[in-house]
């Protein structure tokens, strides 16, 4: 059994190839529940955590699974090439996948270093895979060890200081673009936490107007309640784009939900106006093609990147502190691993003074309804149980001494708490002078 990450993200591949690759919600928790099957059936020790966002998809196990069948099961499910996917795929097993994890809740493998959306995102990636069963002891463990990980690096280091993010460099960009957001409009498509965050920094740069489209209007509306604006279905689209100079959306949708076609008739009724449009969702909300549109700025999250850099300057320092405390809670979590790996000696030494414990503890009761008094039968429970408990650790250290088994006789010195070393290398000298 081993720990493993495979994954692909913004670093090792395009939104073209990451958008292939994602998980709708819906697919999320059907291939779960085909998992819990396969483990049920198969294997039933494995766990498997599935994490998609628009910038990544990992599949987390602690299993027997090697790489390659990790790979060839994500292929397949995606109805991809094994081969053509394998280049932007990256492996990472034991305490690297550790490692791995940590960086990720921390914020530190994000394209937006610190960001704190991913913290959420993982967790609900633990929820879902929890409630589907896939999830088990290891992994469980593994996760709450990165979250607290996570707000000790949050927490001890500038990391989070400086507002920045996919949604804050979004609205940023726009800020460049128009300069002055006070009589524009916004429509923001989706209604979850990126939008959510987009609206709250559209909201400190005084915009004018905010419209938000969602598959439930109810949400929408919810949502846009709090920034005074207003709620619509995702079919209301076409008829408010063309009041838009701001378009970002962000939604979980499998299909592009505005095409070129829409704006193009937007575009007539503004007059041709300019319109600003991020499309920060994977797969993508907006037709690539709008991006040839003239008087249309079209950026993916990819495009984002360069403006995201300007503002990393100052988490750089913040960053490596949090590498170094990520480095010393692999560790630990390793050592717990190591030590899990260990428990069925641990249980095996307890089970067996369990049951010295019981012999013995028998035959003095034995001996006080044979006639014995209280004082005998508690010597003999007491002689007893001490030479039993004794024996094996005394044979062992004996020969030890008598082979000069320095190494010996040190673990038995710190398992057993016992003399110094100086003091066991007497013994063994002692018994070397008799020989």
């Amino acid at each position: 059994m081993s720990l493993r990450v495979i994954g692909i993200n913004h670093k090792t591949a395009p939104v073209a190839i990451r958008e292939k690759v994602a998980f709708s919600p819906d697919g999320l928790t059907e291939t779960l529940s085909q998992i819990k099957n396969d483990i049920e059936s198969n294997h039933k020790e494995n766990e498997v955590i599935i994490l998609s966002t628009c910038n990544r998809t990992e599949i987390y196990t602690y299993s027997n699974y090697t790489e390659e069948q990790i790979l060839n099961w994500l292929s397949k499910q995606q109805g991809l090439d094994s081969q053509s996917l394998k280049e932007y795929i990256y492996n990472h097993a034991n305490d690297e996948a550790i490692k791995h994890v940590m960086r990720v809740a921390s914020g530190l493998d994000s394209m937006v270093l610190g960001e704190p959306q991913i913290f959420g995102q993982l967790k609900g990636a633990l929820k879902t895979a929890s409630e589907k069963k896939t999830a088990g002891t290891t992994l469980k463990r593994l996760m709450q060890h990165a979250f607290s990980t996570a707000k000790k690096v949050r927490t001890q280091t500038g990391i989070g200081t400086n507002p920045v993010s996919v949604a804050f460099a979004a609205v940023n960009l726009a800020k460049q673009i128009f300069s002055n957001l006070d009589n524009k409009t916004a429509l923001l498509i989706g209604a979850g936490e990126t939008i959510e965050l987009v609206g709250k920094h559209l909201s400190n740069a005084n915009i004018g107007k905010v419209i938000i489209a969602n598959r439930s209007v109810e949400k929408a509306t919810q949502l846009a309640n709090d920034f005074n604006g207003l709620g619509i279905t995702l079919q209301d689209i076409g008829d408010y784009l063309p009041d838009a100079d701001i378009v970002i959306s962000s939604t979980a949708a499998p299909m592009p939900i505005i095409g070129k076609g829409t704006v193009e008739a937007a575009l007539k009724k503004r007059k041709h106006k300019p319109i600003f449009m991020v499309d920060i969702a994977v797969p993508r909300d907006i037709e690539e093609e709008v991006g040839e549109l003239d008087d249309i700025y079209l950026y993916t999250v990819d495009d984002l990147q360069s403006v995201i850099e300007d503002n990393m300057k100052s988490r750089q320092e913040a960053a490596t502190q949090g590498e170094e405390m990520i480095a010393e809670e692999v560790e630990n979590f390793m050592g717990w691993m190591r030590a899990q790996d260990q428990m069925s000696l641990i249980k095996s030494y307890r089970d067996k003074i369990n049951t010295i414990q019981d012999e013995t503890l028998e035959k003095a009761l034995k001996l006080l309804r044979n006639g014995s008094t209280a004082d005998e039968a508690l010597s003999f429970l007491a002689h007893t149980l001490t030479n039993k408990l004794a024996h094996d650790a005394t044979v062992a250290m004996n020969k030890a001494a008598h082979s000069g088994d320095h190494k010996l006789l040190e673990a038995s010195n710190k398992i057993l708490n016992l003399s110094t070393v100086e003091s066991q290398n007497q013994m063994i000298d002692k018994e070397n002078n008799k020989q």
